[in-house]
């Protein structure tokens, strides 16, 4: 199961409500590519795939296929502000190695 934490809902519901048309939900997805082999993606969405699992947290609807939930069973999405930037973070137990710019991985 994916886990979003309170301030990463927050944020993209922040995001979702300036969207116009509304989306009805957010995909989080594992694609290739990237230096390390993987790499994440997120996207809103108005509608599941067929085979995609729905996870609800609050009002938000976040959809991930079949092929990303064995990559993101278990992992954790948050949303983090430093002094560096802001932006969301994944904290995935799979993940073998990531590379050095932080934003692809491999399992």
């Amino acid at each position: 199961m994916v886990q979003l934490t309170e301030r990463a809902v927050e944020k993209v519901n922040e995001i979702l409500n300036t969207q116009n048309p509304k989306p009805n939900g957010l995909r989080i997805a594992v694609v290739g590519g990237g230096c390390s082999g993987f790499s994440y993606s997120m996207a809103f969405e108005n509608s599941p795939g067929l085979l995609d699992k729905t996870y609800k947290f609050g009002d938000l609807k976040v959809f991930v296929d079949q092929a990303s939930m064995l990559y993101l069973d278990g992992a954790e999405v948050d949303y983090v502000e430093t002094l560096e930037g802001s932006g969301f973070k994944f904290n995935n137990p799979n993940v073998k190695s990531t590379c050095g710019c932080g934003s692809s991985f491999s399992a």
